[in-house]
């Protein structure tokens, strides 16, 4: 998909652009290998889940049952979503952090039934900002900040809500998650297998932040022709 001037100047869009700028300077003058580039893109998964169900809860119903439906739907995709991110971020840890990672509970108690998957993406949020360092928060921040003004311009402002159904939305960040994190995985295995040299991360972090254009302009212009009557 070509992208035009102004998909290029939207709020979000700069948002987005100065969030990626960050793992960019990250790679340049802090030092950054692959390990911490993955890791950062991987956190980026549960900011995406995060404002997938704040979307949920502000989606427009034409019945009030439709927001009961809510009940339900927001707690699956909780325990679904969390417990696809939780393996995912071991195995970010397992294959790029030399083995090791997050412990599989913490303290003497595991959450009863499904809710051990939430359990586990929280062991990992938490192993995993015990471990980078400051500056990389900063990053994290960033993107959370990024995605909360594309959540407020284009879902609520823009009134994406309002065409928006809670049932689409359960499936909607896994696209975008398995798209970007193929590329990601890829780049960051063969920048690791070589050393995690500062060019091929560059290179890396660049082609992450177009995609992550194309992906972003796609999606809601796909909303925005879903909302025209």
């Amino acid at each position: 998909m070509k992208l035009a001037k102004k998909d290029w100047l939207d709020v979000p869009v700069i948002a987005l652009l100065a969030a990626n700028a960050v793992p960019l300077f990250g790679v340049l003058f802090l030092g950054w290998d692959a390990f911490y580039v993955v890791l950062l893109y991987w956190a980026e998964n549960v900011v995406i889940g995060f404002y997938n169900v704040l979307k949920m809860v502000f989606a427009a119903a034409s019945h009030p049952a439709a927001h009961l439906s809510k009940l339900f739907l927001i707690p699956f995709f909780i325990v679904h979503y969390g417990g696809f991110t939780a393996i995912h971020g071991f195995f970010v840890f397992m294959f790029f952090n030399k083995g090791q990672g997050p412990p599989v509970s913490m303290g003497h108690t595991t959450w009863p039934c499904f809710l051990v998957f939430v359990q586990m993406l929280l062991n990992v949020v938490v192993y995993a900002y015990s471990i980078i360092p400051p500056q990389m928060r900063i990053a994290v921040f960033a993107l959370f900040v990024s995605h909360g003004v594309s959540f407020v311009q284009n879902y609520l402002l823009k009134g994406e809500y309002a065409s928006a159904r809670p049932n689409d939305l359960m499936a909607s960040p896994y696209g975008r998650v398995v798209v970007m994190h193929v590329a990601i995985l890829a780049g960051g295995f063969l920048t690791a297998a070589v050393g995690s040299p500062a060019p091929l991360l560059v290179v890396l972090v660049v082609l992450k932040t177009i995609l992550d254009v194309k992906l972003h302009n796609r999606e809601h212009k796909k909303a925005a022709a879903k909302a025209r009557p």
